[in-house]
């Protein structure tokens, strides 16, 4: 089957991954489904209805992952389902923040709504009979105690009770979810791609999405204000160009023999590495205080997965560089 014949759903089209896989299904010629929670919010939809392709391939719909039969119609007729809704949620309804939660409220308002939600969506599209799923998660379930120098994504789970118990809660959801919808897709015949990224880089689709990290603060940093840290901190953090992301996810559902967990990420720097990087771009800019202890060693990751999709993945000084040229050019305005 062609892309022009075929339909693939986005849920989470207005999220920074979501509009992102939208944009680069639409470049690849196929018919999208994109929903979100308000199909009209003038915030969102005619920023996804101005991106190359949409006026004649993209309809919008209105859908929320809480309610078990939002996704039937939108489903219908579907070959791939992409959920890029599952974003983190770092509070309650009340505005408890999670790491203040015990583990009864933070399992019922942090972690079961997210999956409870994916199940939500991949219950529709079985009933639909899709048999493609590509899901978003995230790096947050590949950590285990203790912890290793190389990581691969077969082997390497987080554990969410250990999770629980420090709090994490809003990283146990990804946990829990991923076992949740593996075990609902091999009960169902189901071939599901989930992807694992973290620090996301490059050019965002929707004004509302340079609020967030790390566009907000690469944003200050242009502008000589303080950046995200007071003080460089002793850690790493991966990160991908959101264009490479979107070709993993693209390249997970085009595939046919693709399956299972892939890292979404190029690498993990240290941020005293990445501090020294935007140096070189911006000479003037407002440095952290720097750090006065050994760095810590960057998380290790196993590619052999994420390159047997085969994108090509831009390299970390390039993807920096890339979206601080973009975001100085003043996108929005």
């Amino acid at each position: 089957m062609t892309p022009s014949e075929s339909t693939l759903c986005v849920v989470g089209a207005s999220g920074l991954v979501g509009s992102n896989i939208v944009k680069a299904a639409l470049d690849r010629g196929y018919r999208i489904r994109g929903t979100m929670r308000d199909k009209d919010a003038p915030s969102k939809a005619p920023y996804l209805m101005a991106l190359p392709g949409a006026s004649e391939r993209l309809t919008l719909a209105s859908a929320d992952m809480a309610n078990t039969g939002d996704f039937d119609d939108a489903l219908d007729g579907v070959d791939c389902v992409f959920i890029a809704c599952l974003i983190p949620t770092y509070a309650g309804p009340s505005g408890i923040p999670a790491r203040e939660m015990d583990d009864e409220q933070g399992c019922a308002e942090i972690i079961m709504p997210t999956v409870n939600g994916c199940m939500n969506i991949m219950r529709a599209g079985a009933r639909q009979g899709i048999k493609n799923v590509v899901i978003c998660s995230s790096t947050s379930s590949t950590n285990p105690l203790p912890p290793i120098p190389v990581k691969n994504e077969v082997d390497h789970w987080s554990d969410e009770k250990v999770q629980c118990r420090s709090k994490k809660y809003t990283s146990a959801t990804k946990t829990v979810m991923e076992k949740a919808a593996i075990k609902f897709a091999e009960e169902n015949n189901i071939r599901l791609s989930i992807l694992l990224p973290t620090g996301m880089f490059g050019p965002v689709i929707l004004p509302a999405q340079m609020n967030g990290n790390p566009h907000v603060w690469l944003k200050a940093l242009i502008e000589g204000r303080e950046g995200r840290h007071e003080t460089v901190p002793n850690t790493s953090t991966s990160m991908i160009h959101l264009h490479d992301l979107a070709a993993l996810f693209m390249a997970a559902y085009e595939n046919p023999g693709a399956s299972g967990r892939y890292f979404g990420v190029y690498d993990s720097w240290h941020w005293q590495d990445i501090y020294a990087e935007i140096q070189i771009i911006l000479p003037d800019m407002n440095m952290p205080a720097p750090l006065t202890e050994k760095p810590v060693t960057s998380t290790g990751f196993d590619f052999t997965r994420r390159d047997s999709l085969g994108v090509k993945v831009r390299d970390i000084p390039t993807l920096l560089r890339e979206t601080i040229d973009w975001i100085q050019t003043a996108p929005f305005g």
